[in-house]
């Protein structure tokens, strides 16, 4: 008799759909698992706001590419093709996310993190967009800290 009970509950759940609280740390997650399970790729949804923050991290050559899948569609997706020295080994040994939505993290142009002394970076949202922490240091803008990458 429970198992009946349970089978139905779950037949009743599988048409919900499932609310997403921080879009931001999903994406950086499933970059994460993507590259602990040995991916190629991964397929994530898409919103402004992610693609500038894939694009960024193409840019810094910590992933190799990203396309737009149905980006026609409400319902568009990202293809993101993993980056990994040699054997498997990722590129992204570490990535972190610092701002959450229950505490922002705000920091001004001298109090910018460096994240292993320049060699990894930091994302930060300023007034003129997603930009790295040496080129927010550059522009002279502080902003909100999103993640570091390592």
């Amino acid at each position: 008799m429970l198992c009946v009970e349970i089978f139905l509950v779950l037949e009743r759940q599988v048409g919900k759909k499932m609310s997403m609280q921080d879009p931001i740390s999903d994406l950086l997650t499933q970059i994460r698992n993507g590259y602990l399970a040995r991916k190629n790729y991964i397929i994530v949804f898409s919103s402004k706001f992610r693609i500038a923050i894939v694009d960024l991290l193409k840019k810094e050559y910590f992933l190799d590419d990203y396309i737009l899948i149905d980006k026609d569609t409400t319902k568009s997706k990202i293809k993101i093709v993993l980056k990994y020295y040699g054997d498997k080994i990722p590129v992204i040994r570490k990535i972190v996310r610092i701002s959450k939505s229950s505490t922002r993290v705000y920091c001004k142009k001298d109090a910018l993190p460096k994240v292993l002394n320049g060699f990894g970076i930091a994302v930060i949202s300023t007034s003129v967009g997603l930009l790295t922490d040496n080129e927010a240091r550059k522009l002279g803008h502080g902003g909100e800290i999103l993640c570091t990458v390592e």
